[in-house]
Order: C-alpha cells, then structure tokens, then sequence
C-alpha cells in the first residue's frame, strides 16, 4: 500500500468529517474551542469567512456537518454543531472592526448578481473587497431571497437577515431592490463585465389533479403561500388543513398553518416517513406541534361542493424496488381515503424559471431547462454568464448556495482578469503540534461523557400564537460551554514518525478504538481485513507509514480513531504526536499554485 502523505490538502481535510462534509468546508472545531473559550467574535468571524451567514446558519442549516460527526460514532447523537454556530452569532457583540475594507480605488470592474439571496449575497461580499463594483438586482423590498420569503419568522426573524446581509453592503456592493429583470440580454448591453444569476427555484409545483381549477380559491402553492405569509399579506387559513409534500418546505407550511389559525392540520406524503427530504428536527418539531404525518398516500383528487373545496382523496400505494434498487409507488387496491379539508398547501417541489432569459444570447439550456455548466467553475455556455444557487443545479439549502457563491466570485474574479477559468486556487494548509510540554497539549483532549443538549424553546401555547415568534431561545454559555466539550477536536490528528518508533506496542495497548496496527505491509483491499480491527469503511482512508526497522507498516483506521491523544500520551519516544490541521478554502483574489 501507498504511504499516507499527509501534505494532500484532501486526506486531513477528510478526516475532519464535519468540515468535509460542509459543502462551504467551515473549520468547525476550530469555532467550537473558540465557542467554549468565550471567544464568541473570534468564533463568529471564522464561519463569517466561510458560510458567510452565521447567524441565519445557525437557525436554519440543513446541517450536513452533523450526520458526518465522529461522535455519532460513539454514540447515538452528535455535537449540536449548527446551535454552537448560532452561539457565535448570538454572543459575539460587535464585530463590524473585524470586517474586511473594500480598496479606495475600485478596479474598474462591474459586476451585476440578479437575486438576492445567498448565492448572489456571497458573490457581491467576495468580490467586494478585491475592488469590484457590484450592484445586486432584486424584485422584493429586502435583500435576503428565499431565506426572507420562504423561511419562516420563527424560526428566522427579519431581524438576523437584516443584520448580516447588511454587513455585505456594508462593503459598498449596492442592492438595487423593487427592481424586476425581464431580460438577460438588455442586462449584458449594459456593459456588466460579468453577470452572475442566483434567482433560486422561484416556482412551485402544482398538482394538476381533477378539481384543481374548481377549487382554486382555497390550493395554494406553498412557496408562494409562504412568501405571503412572510410579507404579512397571508394572515389567516382555514381550520382544516392538509398539507401535500414531505419536504422542509412542507415541513414550513404545516407550521405556519398551525399559527395561522389551522386548529386540524395534516401533512399527506407519497413516501414513507424515513424517505422524506424533511430534515429529521423539522419532522420532529411537527409531529411535537400536534401535526399528524400520514404516509404512503397520493392525492387523486381535490373534492368539492360547487366550487368550495371539501376535501382531498388519496390513494394508498406501497413500495416496491426493481433489482436496481430503484423504486415505485404502487396501488394498494384498497378503497380511496377521503379526507376533509378546507385549505389545501402543494409543497411538492421548486422549479426553476427563465423565462427572461433568452435562448439566443450563448446561454444554453439542457431538456430540463436547466443552464448548461461548467460544475465546478459555474460558468454557463456564454463565459461572461454564471450561474448559482438554485438556479444552478436546481433546489438545495443555503450552505450549498454560499458555496457555489465562492466558487462562482473565484470564476468571475479569474474571468475578468483574463485568466484560466478552470484553474482553482488551491486551499490553505498548515500542521502545528498541539505539544505544550512531554505530554500536554494546547486544548483539551478529555472526552466528555455528557448527552446532546437540548435547544430551549418557548412555551407552544405562546409560540402557536405569533407567527413572527422565534420559537428557539438559543443555548445560554452554560449549555454552549458544555455541548462545546463534546466536541472530539477531529483537526487535531495524530501524525506519526516511524524512525522514531521502537515497536514497543504500547500506542496499540492503550488505543481505546483498537485503531492501530503495526504489521506487514500488502494491497488495501485485503490489509483492512487484517488489521486488529477489520476497517470496513472505505470512504474513509487509512493511514498508512512505512520506515519501521523491522520492515514493518503502521496503519491506523482514520474511520474509528477519536482523536484522544492517549497514543501520543503513552508513546515513550514521542513518535506519535497531535498536531492541528488547518485548512481555509481558498476564495476570490487567491493565487493559484503552479501545477
């Protein structure tokens, strides 16, 4: 087997699971021992260079960092990694000295983001301080996008997107806003040197069902019923509610009903309950809300009385999977369910829409009507065109829409200078040893044996009143400083130095993961199967050190090892050691290594 080189930017950056698997790569442990030290700006200023929206991600991350977390593999839940970032964003006082200056000469370059929201957001920011003059175009009243229209104020006040949308035009970008764009093409003859379009999946599905014209007045699209409810214009519902979709969106709209004045309100899914794309707290927090799920059920039709709409009839389907593994819906052959209703919110999915942009101007389409990209750099057919967010590779969350905002601004920025486009900055890199004396170390390797703290919450006999109340209060610092420990510091790694081992074993005596082995050296494939024990996870890579005296190989299964430093600890000749792994993806204006 290869050995390991621990100079790859990718292998460390791997086996810090949560930051790996944060589509913006945020160093989360670093922001969590800054959290549990008190340094809240610090910790806030961290996340603001990655994910750029700390205290919105705090509230409302998907949070692809917590499923990958290494203390779910030693126990059931893991670090409450998005509530820690909200910390920062709660505690962290004001910041604005920290912020980035834009240069005193602009460089003459224009760039126009149409949309709002995060996507469009993270461009203007990155771009801003490099010199660039960017005006963001937008058709509502606030900057925000669908982080303001369609997220609803308890869980999201205004007031959270105000504040970091405003440091972004704090940086002189200008949001031009009641401003509609109907036409790319009038957009680029004004002279933009690059246009970058981050205008989301504006539209919803609908359910073209018998009765859906007939009973009108009471289906609502559930984007657009959402952005009605947001903007105050939506300010009550009908007793009876159901609710059509499994997704967060639907997990939103059931929630808001039930504050709307909804006193029956249901939620009707085709699929399972396992297979729903709601996030599993959202799902949670409606079923604790009084709000039933009913699985398995398509809609067949929207039942009415002359137009008054009565109610909605389902049929029951099961699953059943081809030997691919891919699955179909299929009829049950009972009787139709009927259940009654009077307002019914479709939340089966977003769609893109361009009509404004023409098909003439080098911007291509695909059978979809997606843009036709370049996936890594974002760029569209026509190379002065961009594209991100949801209206790149259709509906994902917000973390995702700032991470292609990075990637789109390294484009543009690459673009305008006249460089290679597909050429990306690489990421910053450093390894320090944690070694503060024979065997101490710079942060604290204990292991905590505490649970997941719970979010406190306000009392639902208040929250089921106020739309616009934010349901979640937040962790105080005694909860931050506690779920803080449990963080298992994964960027801290155990680096070996094989000249320096004398095969004395002890680093294997004492691993309390079994995650060592010193053997003899052979493929992969069949060293994982003899290691003391097997490591069944390829995803994750082992590590791999040659240069023993006896011919011998030291492999450790990244996929088990909790980073305790008790190796580090017990080792009599320092062989072993902890050292911190930092790594920054890199953003507009970064120089690009030479290959």
């Amino acid at each position: 087997m290869k050995p390991t080189d621990l100079g790859a930017p990718d292998y460390l950056h791997k086996v810090v699971d949560c930051q790996w698997a944060c589509p913006a790569h945020t160093p989360v442990p670093e922001y969590i021992r800054l959290v549990a030290a008190g340094r809240y700006a610090d910790a806030y200023a961290i996340n603001w260079r990655s994910n750029v929206f700390p205290g919105i991600l705090g509230r409302v991350c998907d949070r692809p960092c917590e499923p990958a977390c290494r203390r779910g593999r030693v126990e059931e839940q893991p670090v409450a990694i998005c509530r820690l970032k909200r910390v920062a964003a709660d505690l962290k006082g004001d910041i604005t000295d920290r912020l980035p200056r834009p240069p005193q000469q602009p460089n003459g370059k224009r760039i126009a983001c149409i949309g709002a929201g995060p996507a469009s957001m993270t461009v203007a920011r990155d771009l801003a301080v490099l010199g660039y003059s960017v005006t963001v175009f937008d058709s509502g009243t606030s900057a925000g996008g669908m982080m303001r229209s369609q997220i609803p104020k308890f869980r999201l006040p205004d007031a959270i997107i105000d504040e970091e949308c405003g440091y972004i035009e704090g940086l002189g970008v200008e949001v031009r806003l009641n401003h509609w764009v109907d036409s790319l093409r009038d957009m680029l003859a004004a002279g933009w040197d690059a246009v970058f379009v981050g205008t989301g999946a504006p539209r919803g599905r609908d359910a073209e069902l018998p009765g859906r014209q007939e009973a009108a007045a009471n289906i609502h699209l559930g984007i657009d019923w959402l952005a009605n409810v947001a903007f105050g214009h939506t300010t009550s519902i009908g007793r009876r509610v159901l609710v059509l979709g499994g997704g967060n969106t639907a997990m939103d709209c059931c929630r808001s009903a039930r504050r709307l004045g909804g006193e029956d309100v249901q939620v009707v899914v085709r699929s399972g309950f396992d297979e729903m794309k709601a996030s599993p707290w959202e799902k949670e927090e409606a079923i604790h809300e009084g709000i039933p799920i009913h699985n398995f059920l398509v809609p067949l039709e929207f039942v009415h009385d002359k137009g008054r709409l009565t109610g909605v009839r389902f049929d029951t389907v099961r699953a059943e999977y081809d030997a691919k593994g891919r699955r179909s819906l299929v009829s049950t052959g009972t009787p139709a369910v009927l259940m009654p209703c009077d307002d019914v919110l479709v939340a089966i999915g977003q769609e893109n829409s361009f009509p404004w942009i023409e098909r003439d101007i080098g911007v291509d389409f695909d059978r979809w009507g997606m843009p036709v990209l370049d996936a890594k750099t974002l760029q569209s057919t026509r190379p002065d065109v961009f594209f991100g967010g949801d209206a790149a590779f259709g509906p994902k969350n917000i973390i995702t829409a700032v991470a292609q905002g990075h990637e789109a601004a390294i484009s543009i920025d690459r673009f305008c200078q006249g460089q290679d486009v597909a050429l990306r900055p690489a990421p910053l890199t450093r390894l320090v040893s944690q070694k503060m004396g024979i065997h101490e170390w710079s942060y604290a390797n204990d292991v905590s044996e505490d649970r997941r703290r719970k979010m406190p919450v306000r009392d639902l006999s208040a929250t089921l009143g106020d739309v616009r109340l934010e349901l979640e209060l937040g962790f105080d610092v005694e909860l931050a400083c506690k779920e803080a420990a449990r963080c298992l510091n994964c960027d801290v790694a155990t680096v070996f130095t094989p000249h320096a081992c004398i095969e004395c074993d002890a680093c294997i005596d004492i691993c309390p993961s079994e995650c060592i082995t010193f053997t003899a050296d052979g493929e992969e494939a069949e060293l994982r199967q003899r290691l003391k024990a097997p490591a069944t996870n390829t995803e994750q890579s082992l590590y791999h050190a040659d240069g023993l005296k006896t011919g011998r190989v030291m492999v450790k299964d990244e996929n088990v090892c909790v980073h305790c430093g008790m190796c580090a600890e017990r080792c009599p000749t320092g062989a072993w050691d902890m050292q911190k792994f930092a790594l920054h993806t890199a953003h507009a204006g970064a120089e690009v290594t030479p290959v």
